[in-house]
């Protein structure tokens, strides 16, 4: 009996396969959640709900859609942010022409969505910030701390005013210790009561201050 010849196998080939598979699933994977926030935003806009039987966009959401009502609002929002502020992304062509890790999820949409509102940041904050999101493909874990890191060296400390409120630290921890003596030393009476006096009438002086 004559041996069949099977040729061999290119692994290199069905690797390569899989991997270009797996960076398609990705793309289409990130890129459904604008189609779910459109129809989603047609619901909520006509209240289409309401003839399914829903009092509630909410409990649409969550009784017919099976999402919880949180991440249903924030698709919604995201989609919306996208079609007011920046509709240029949703171009088909825009999400074809990038690579899977470089196509924003709904997170880093919702992300860039509460980063625009904020008023500490300005014009050019936002623009890197875009740019991070939409060219640079980072994650929405990455991007808060990038915004945390960025706010904290935003933030103004008048000397003065932290000067005033180490010392009204500083007063009310006062106030705690002789509150504390002056409740010990009348239980206990280990000291005459004229010093204890002298206490009623210092913590009424700090508490002045205070006031």
């Amino acid at each position: 009996m004559e041996t069949l010849e099977v040729a061999p196998v290119n692994s290199h080939y069905i690797d390569d396969t899989i991997r270009n598979e797996i960076l398609e699933f990705s793309k289409d994977f990130k890129k459904s959640w604008v189609g779910l926030g459109r129809h989603l935003y047609a619901v909520w806009e006509d209240k289409l709900f309401r003839a399914w039987g829903f009092d509630s966009f909410e409990d649409y959401i969550e009784g017919e859609v099976g999402l919880q009502k949180s991440l249903g609002l924030k698709l919604l929002k995201s989609y919306f942010f996208l079609e007011q502020d920046e509709p240029q992304y949703l171009d088909a062509q825009f999400m074809d022409e990038r690579t899977a890790d470089k196509i924003p999820g709904y997170e880093e949409i919702n992300f860039l969505r509460l980063a625009k509102s904020k008023k500490e940041l300005n014009k050019n904050d936002y623009a890197k910030l875009k740019k991070d999101v939409f060219d640079k493909g980072k994650l929405a874990t990455t991007l808060r701390k990038d915004l945390s890191t960025l706010m904290k060296e935003r933030k103004y400390v008048d000397p003065e005013e932290e000067r005033d409120a180490r010392n009204e630290a500083a007063i009310r921890r006062l106030i705690t210790s002789i509150k504390t003596f002056q409740k010990d030393m009348t239980a206990l009476k280990l000291i005459p009561e004229d010093i204890v006096d002298n206490a009623k009438d210092l913590l009424r002086r700090l508490e002045e201050q205070l006031d």
